[in-house]
């Protein structure tokens, strides 16, 4: 007997939409892109750790427009939950921002993300 497969018209990939597929971010000027030989998916980390020193604490407002120039740029973060860390932002949305996180123990950078409510300070450098 043939296998019986159920064609459904309303899945995910009649219409163009892969909930596994991972977003496709710009590439950060100066670390490849399109003409360049290389497109990297998310942008690249840095390739050393972030500044030594930790900035005093700023009062800027936390919304998209204030952080977005903070773009490709060595951001100092405080959460609301008081973590401090050092935060490489590549892609700033309406109510998040996405990039690299420096993790000092593991001497690395970390794709990570996170929601601009849980943010209290930043400071770019």
């Amino acid at each position: 007997m043939f296998p019986y497969y159920y064609y459904d018209p309303y899945a995910y990939d009649s219409y163009g939409y892969d909930p596994y597929r991972q977003p496709t971010l710009p590439a950060p000027p100066g670390f490849g892109g399109q003409g360049q030989g290389q497109q990297g998916q998310f942008g690249q980390p840095p390739s050393g750790p972030p500044p030594s020193y930790v900035p005093q604490q700023s009062t800027y407002a936390i919304d998209p427009g204030g952080i977005r120039g903070c773009l490709y740029r060595f951001t100092y973060i405080r959460l609301e939950n008081g973590r401090r860390f050092w935060f490489y932002p590549v892609f700033v949305g309406r109510r998040s921002i996405a990039g690299y996180r420096w993790r000092p123990r593991q001497y690395r950078w970390q794709y990570f993300g996170i929601d601009l409510d849980e943010v209290s300070s930043f400071s770019c450098h």
